[in-house]
C-alpha cells in the first residue's frame, strides 16, 4: 500500500497556547549565551530612560529656580542658567549614546539567538523520522524557518527593548511626578486608568487574531510550495481554476485573520494618542486652576505643596512621557504575542519526537586473518558487523548481503495493515524483483528494509542479524537506493555523485559515472564534472538526473542495492544503455528491483508478484509465464505493471 503522501488531506494539530512557558523558554535562549549583553542593555536602557525623565523635570527647575527669580529681581545674570543647560545637554548626550548602544547590542543578540534557534531546528529536523515529512506539508515547515523566525527577530531586536524601556520610563516618570506634586499625579493616574482599560480590551481582541494569522500563513505557504512543485500536473489536467479556488479559500482565511489582527492593532495608537491629548488638556486646566485659585485648605493642612507654573509645565511634559510609553507597550504587546505564537510553532518542531534507534550492532572495516574476520584500522574493502553480546564478548560477521523477511506484517497506522505475512529470502548476489499494481506494497518493503518504518510483526534479518539490533546509520550505509523521484542538491556534478560516499576519490567518482553510463553526457556539460547544478538539476533531462542518481548509488558501493523503478524516467534507448551499466552495478550484490517495465526484470533470480499487500506468486520469469497467472496477464497484456 502506498504511504501517506504530501498531497493528501491532513490535519495539523496544535497544542493549546501556553504563553508564559513559551516566553520562559525563549528567554532561556537569550540568557544562555547573552547574559552580559543583556545586562549591558538593561543598564543602557535605564540611563536612556532616566535621561529623558530628567529632561522633563528640568523644565520645572528652569522656570522655578532660574527664570522666575530673574523676572522678580530683574537680574541679567544668565551664567547659572547657562551652566544648568550645559549640564542638561550632557545628560541628554548620555541618553542618546545609551539608546544607540542598547539598540546595537540587541541586534547582535537577536541575530545570535535566531542563529541558535535555526541551528536547533535544523539539527532536530535531521533526527526526525520519514513519517514526519510524509504527514507534514513542506511549506508549513519552511514557514517556521522564515515567517516565524522573522517575528522573533522583530520581537527580540525591537519589541523587548522598547517594552523594557517603556516600563523603566513609566517607573521613572511616576517617581518624578510623585516627587513634584502628589495632587497632579493623582489626576494623571485617574486618566491613565481609563487608558489602560481601553488598551487591555483592544489587545485582548487582537492577540487571538495574530495567533490565527501565523497558523494561516503556514497553510498558505504549504499550499504554494506544493503547487509550485506540481505546476505541470495542474496544467496537464487543466486544474488552474480549481487550484485558484482552493488558494482563494486559504488566502481569504489569512486575509480575515490578518485584517482583524491589524485593525485592532492599528486603532490602538490613535486612540491612545487622543486619550493622551485629552489628559494634556485636563491636566493643564486642573493645574492652572490650582495655581491661580490655590489648593483647597484641607489639602494644605495635609501638607500638599502649592502648585507653581514650573510644576504645571513639568507635569505637562511628564504626562506625555508617561502616556507615550504606555501606548508603545500596548502596541508592542501585539508584536510580542505574534512572535510568541511563532515561537510556539518553532518549539513544536524542536519538540517533535526524534527517530528512535536502539541498535547496537555497527559496521566496521575488517580483514580476514587465519580464516577469521577481525576488525581493521585500514580501509580494506571488507566490511563486518560488530556485534557485542550480553556476556561481554564481541563477534564479527562479514557483510554479505543476505536478507530475510520472515512473516512480516506492517501498517502505516496501527488500525490498518498494508503488508500481510510477507516472506522473502534473498541470498547474496541474488536479484529479487517486486511487481504489482500501484499500492500493492512494493515501495513499503523497501521502506522497511531501511527502517524508515518499523514492522508490526515478524522479523527482518540482515546477514543473520535482526535489523532492529543494527544502528540505523550503519544499516542505511550498507544499502544503496535509486529512487523513481530523483533529488539532486545544489552543487557540482562531482559533489552530487560523491554524496553516495563522501570520501570517494575523483577516480572512484569517474568510475561510478562510467558504470552508470553517465560519463558521456557529463563531459559534454559546460564544465564537465565541475558543472554546478541548481534547482534539483535544472537544465538536465529527467533521464540524465536518473543516471546521476544511479552513479551516486554506484559510488557508495553497497552489498545490497534497492532500485525503486530506477529506469522509469529513461527512454527505451537510454534504458538499454543504462541496463548494461546496471547489470555491472548489480554483479555480486543482492538487489531488490521494483519494476515499472517488466522487460527489465526477466533475468531476475526470483520475481514476486504482489497484490493488496500479499505475495501471490513467486518464481523465475519462465516459471511464472508457464503458470499463466497474474504475472502472465501483466506481461502479455501490457509492459506497464500499474495496469
Amino acid at each position: 500500500m502506498s504511504r501517506p503522501g504530501r498531497g493528501g488531506a491532513m490535519h495539523i494539530s496544535r497544542r493549546p497556547s501556553d504563553m508564559p512557558k513559551t516566553l520562559k523558554r525563549l528567554l532561556s535562549y537569550i540568557f544562555s549565551d547573552y547574559k552580559p549583553h543583556f545586562a549591558a542593555v538593561v543598564v543602557f536602557i535605564i540611563i536612556s530612560s532616566v535621561a529623558g525623565v530628567r529632561g522633563s523635570v528640568f523644565i520645572k527647575t528652569v522656570l522655578d529656580d532660574y527664570v522666575s527669580p530673574m523676572l522678580k529681581s530683574g537680574s541679567n545674570d544668565f551664567l547659572p542658567l547657562f551652566k544648568a543647560i550645559i549640564q542638561m545637554l550632557g545628560i541628554y548626550a548620555a541618553g542618546v549614546i545609551s539608546t544607540f548602544l542598547y539598540n546595537r547590542i540587541m541586534i547582535v543578540v537577536g541575530q545570535g539567538v535566531l542563529k541558535k534557534i535555526r541551528d536547533d531546528m535544523f539539527s532536530k529536523m535531521q533526527t526526525l523520522p520519514i513519517s514526519y515529512f510524509d504527514t507534514h506539508p513542506h511549506g508549513d515547515t519552511m514557514s517556521r524557518y522564515t515567517n516565524d523566525t522573522d517575528t522573533l527577530r522583530q520581537m527580540i531586536t525591537q519589541s523587548v527593548p522598547q517594552t523594557f524601556s517603556s516600563l523603566v520610563t513609566i517607573i521613572s516618570v511616576l517617581a518624578a511626578m510623585f516627587a513634584t506634586s502628589v495632587l497632579l499625579t493623582v489626576v494623571v493616574l485617574l486618566i491613565v486608568s481609563i487608558i489602560l482599560l481601553i488598551s487591555k480590551g483592544i489587545t485582548g481582541k487582537s492577540s487571538g487574531f495574530f495567533m490565527a494569522q501565523q497558523k494561516s500563513l503556514g497553510k498558505v505557504n504549504g499550499f504554494i510550495e506544493e503547487h509550485i512543485n506540481g505546476q505541470k500536473v495542474v496544467k496537464v489536467f487543466c486544474h488552474e481554476a480549481q487550484t485558484k479556488e482552493q488558494f482563494d479559500k486559504l488566502n481569504e482565511e489569512l486575509c480575515y485573520n490578518a485584517t482583524h489582527a491589524n485593525v485592532f492593532a492599528n486603532i490602538l495608537m490613535p486612540i491612545m494618542g487622543n486619550m493622551g491629548h485629552l489628559q494634556y488638556v485636563l491636566l493643564a486646566t486642573a493645574g492652572g486652576a490650582l495655581a491661580i485659585l490655590g489648593i483647597p485648605p484641607f489639602l494644605a493642612a495635609l501638607g500638599v505643596a502649592p502648585i507653581t507654573v514650573g510644576m504645571i509645565a513639568a507635569f505637562l511634559q511628564l504626562s506625555k512621557s508617561f502616556t507615550m510609553p504606555i501606548s508603545h507597550m500596548s502596541q508592542q504587546i501585539n508584536s510580542i504575542i505574534m512572535a510568541l505564537a511563532g515561537a510556539e510553532r518553532i518549539f513544536e518542531l524542536i519538540d517533535e519526537k526524534s527517530e528512535e534507534d536502539n541498535g547496537y550492532v555497527t559496521l566496521v572495516n575488517a580483514e580476514e586473518k587465519d580464516g577469521q574476520i577481525v576488525p581493521s584500522n585500514a580501509r580494506t574493502g571488507i566490511w563486518a558487523w560488530k556485534h557485542p553480546h550480553s556476556d561481554g564478548t564481541t563477534t564479527y560477521t562479514r557483510q554479505a548481503g543476505d536478507v530475510l523477511l520472515d512473516a512480516v506484517d506492517f501498517g502505516y497506522v496501527p488500525e490498518k495493515t498494508v503488508l500481510h505475512d510477507i516472506s522473502i529470502f534473498a541470498k547474496p548476489g541474488q536479484k529479487i524483483a517486486l511487481v504489482g499494481a500501484t499500492g500493492a506494497g512494493k515501495t513499503t518493503i523497501t521502506n522497511l528494509l531501511n527502517r524508515f518504518y518499523d514492522i508490526a510483526d515478524g522479523k527482518i534479518r540482515y546477514d543473520g542479524i535482526n535489523i532492529n539490533k543494527i544502528k540505523k546509520d550503519d544499516l542505511r550505509a550498507s544499502l544503496g537506493m535509486v529512487l523513481q523521484d530523483t533529488h539532486l542538491f545544489t552543487g557540482t556534478v562531482m559533489e552530487n555523485i560523491r554524496y553516495g560516499r563522501l570520501d570517494a576519490t575523483d577516480e572512484e567518482v569517474y568510475a561510478a559515472a562510467r558504470l552508470a553510463n553517465a560519463d558521456g553526457f557529463i563531459r559534454m556539460l559546460p564544465q564537465g564534472y565541475n558543472t554546478v547544478l541548481k534547482g534539483g538539476g535544472e537544465g538536465l533531462s529527467q533521464g540524465q538526473r536518473q543516471l546521476l542518481a544511479i552513479a551516486r548509488a554506484a559510488a557508495s558501493d553497497p552489498p545490497v542495492m534497492i532500485l525503486d523503478e530506477a529506469t522509469s524516467s529513461i527512454d527505451t534507448r537510454t534504458e538499454r544503455i543504462v541496463q548494461r551499466g546496471m547489470d555491472s552495478l548489480m554483479k555480486g550484490r543482492t538487489v531488490f528491483v521494483i519494476a515499472h517495465r517488466l522487460s527489465t526484470i526477466q533475468n531476475s533470480d526470483v520475481i514476486m508478484v504482489m497484490d493488496n499487500g500479499r505475495i501471490i506468486e513467486r518464481g523465475s520469469h519462465d516459471d511464472l509465464i508457464a503458470e499463466k497467472g497474474k504475472y502472465y496477464q501483466l506481461y502479455t497484456g501490457s509492459f506497464d505493471a500499474d495496469k
